[in-house]
């Protein structure tokens, strides 16, 4: 994959602001309005790059490497380095899933270690969800999305690697963040335990990683599904 460089970048905001040009026949741009959209897709490399440095920092951390070693490699101290990382990122165990997603999950690690990944990204989890009946593929029927063609399309995407099968396997920052509005879902909703149905939209409101497009791709809308929802609910109409 080749980077973008300084020129692809400047032509990525003159086609995202093909409006600012020449306002009202004016003969120079709008130069606010190109900065304004710079300015957001500069926003949007550095988080990208945040979460590519810090899914490499818990593998390190994962294979025995020290705080020290870590930040020699960042250019940057010990100290700043575990300020920064050392956040202990939350363990969801089984109690914390109900049935379904529990046997999700085996399905999960299954096509990561069936293509020698040595990390959970969001097309794992998504494929994990679409590879048997639960509430997630319930969910997409309802929405009028194919399971059968999510589940084909996110195992399309799935890339051989060269790691080795480990017993513990890194969640990617994506797919922690999916699951964490998962869990806030399932506890508003009066539940003590995350499912399926959660989990997958969850990766849908990310809006980033192979997940996500994958399920744009496919027709999965969650704002047509909320309106959905919203008219089908007497509460809505008293």
């Amino acid at each position: 994959m080749a980077l973008p460089d300084l020129d692809d970048l400047i032509a990525e905001v003159d086609r995202r602001c093909d409006t600012a040009h020449h306002p009202g026949g004016q003969e120079q741009p709008d130069w606010l309005a190109l900065l304004t959209v710079a300015a957001q897709l500069a926003g949007h490399l550095q988080a990208l790059a945040d979460d590519l440095v810090e899914d490499y920092v818990e593998h390190c951390r994962m294979h025995g490497s020290s705080w020290t070693d870590i930040g020699t490699a960042l250019g940057v101290t010990r100290q700043a380095v575990q300020q920064r990382f050392h956040a202990p990122h939350k363990r969801y165990s089984p109690e914390m899933m109900t049935g379904d997603l529990r046997q999700a999950m085996v399905h999960v690690k299954q096509a990561a270690v069936q293509h020698r990944n040595n990390y959970i990204g969001t097309e794992h989890l998504l494929r994990g969800l679409t590879a048997e009946d639960n509430s997630a593929t319930r969910l997409l029927q309802a929405a009028g999305v194919s399971p059968e063609a999510v589940h084909k399309s996110v195992g399309a995407r799935l890339s051989m690697g060269a790691s080795q099968a480990a017993e513990r396997i890194a969640w990617t920052p994506y797919s922690r963040k999916a699951i964490d509005i998962a869990e806030a879902r399932s506890q508003q909703n009066g539940s003590d335990r995350i499912d399926c149905d959660d989990l997958l939209i969850g990766l849908a409101q990310v809006g980033r990683g192979v997940a996500a497009a994958v399920l744009t791709d496919t027709g999965f809308d969650l704002a047509t599904l909320d309106a959905t929802a919203a008219e089908t609910d007497p509460s809505q109409h008293e």
